[in-house]
């Protein structure tokens, strides 16, 4: 093992942990199940980035944690794997987000989308990245990308507009 490689991903894995579990968070909606997919996502780095085969940690831990997720979904191993005790899944607002009422709608509304929109939403608003970038991470075409995104900024808006109307007569009068 290569010294250099090994305090690279050492030094990779500490800056970036933090940001790829919020990352995560977005996408599936549970802190402990982000937690499994960063760990899943950072192992596969770690072994592919030992073989010589990444050229930015980066680019290619986000593209194995969308890929991790997607894969996670598909196989419907979250659904059995539900936790009864805690039936809203543990979802907690980020560290960082300064007002929770909206860090939970945000949250809420996430969950709602599928796992496609939800990831395209994610790395289009969240990570901020372009249409071909994110074509290329999730293996799809420009075009899907767009109206993937599109159909679910409009799911999104249906339901923040809901919680509007709600928050402005939820005491009573029109705040």
């Amino acid at each position: 093992m290569n010294p250099e490689i090994e305090s690279e991903l050492h030094e990779y894995v500490e800056t970036r942990y933090v940001h790829l579990r919020r990352t995560a968070f977005l996408l599936c909606g549970e802190w402990h199940r982000a937690e499994d997919l960063v760990q899943t996502a950072l192992a596969k780095v770690v072994v592919a980035a030992r073989r010589g085969r990444v050229e930015s940690l980066d680019a290619y831990s986000r593209q194995v944690l969308l890929r991790v997720y997607l894969d996670d979904n598909r196989r419907g191993s979250r659904r059995r794997e539900r936790n009864w005790a805690d039936p809203a899944g543990a979802a907690e607002p980020p560290a960082a987000a300064g007002d929770q009422a909206m860090a939970l709608t945000v949250l809420a509304a996430l969950r709602t989308l599928p796992a496609r929109q939800r990831a395209t939403v994610v790395l289009r608003y969240w990570e901020d990245r372009s249409v071909e970038d994110t074509a290329a991470v999730l293996g799809v075409s420009e075009g899907t990308v767009k109206s993937q995104s599109a159909k679910g900024l409009a799911a999104l808006r249906q339901i923040f507009a809901g919680s509007l109307v709600e928050l402005m007569f939820s005491d009573g009068g029109v705040v």
